[in-house]
């Protein structure tokens, strides 16, 4: 079933930072809504690439190699196998695009690591 899905109405469901909710998928890939604030933790996605799309504020992506500094309407992929480390010092909005089944914390799995978690329907 085709539905429309409203991104506005998608973040004002999601009351906490680094729980990624899915708004839809495509193929075998998850479009996911996250609200991100502080400092994530460093991990990397060995098997996949992972889209970050930043609807509102400002969301630096830290590599080993350097920063990466993204604003709204700024999209960045890291690309499958790079540490990483997303870092938010005030809230983004982000939509994320995974592989269905990709956890959050990829190789360091933890205390922040959970699973996508679906929005609640109307």
């Amino acid at each position: 079933m085709n539905a429309v899905h409203n991104l506005d109405a998608a973040f004002a469901l999601v009351p906490e930072p680094w729980q990624p909710h899915r708004l839809t998928s495509i193929n075998d890939y998850d479009v996911k809504v996250a609200r991100l604030r502080g400092e994530f933790v460093w991990h990397a996605h060995p098997d996949t690439d992972e889209l970050f799309l930043v609807l509102e504020g400002r969301l630096t992506i830290q590599l080993r190699g350097g920063d990466v500094e993204l604003g709204p309407h700024d999209v960045f992929v890291v690309p499958r196998g790079v540490e990483h480390c997303p870092r938010a010092d005030e809230e983004v909005l982000a939509v994320l695009l995974e592989p269905q089944g990709t956890v959050n914390t990829g190789d360091n799995p933890g205390e922040r690591t959970t699973q996508v978690r679906e929005l609640p329907q109307d």
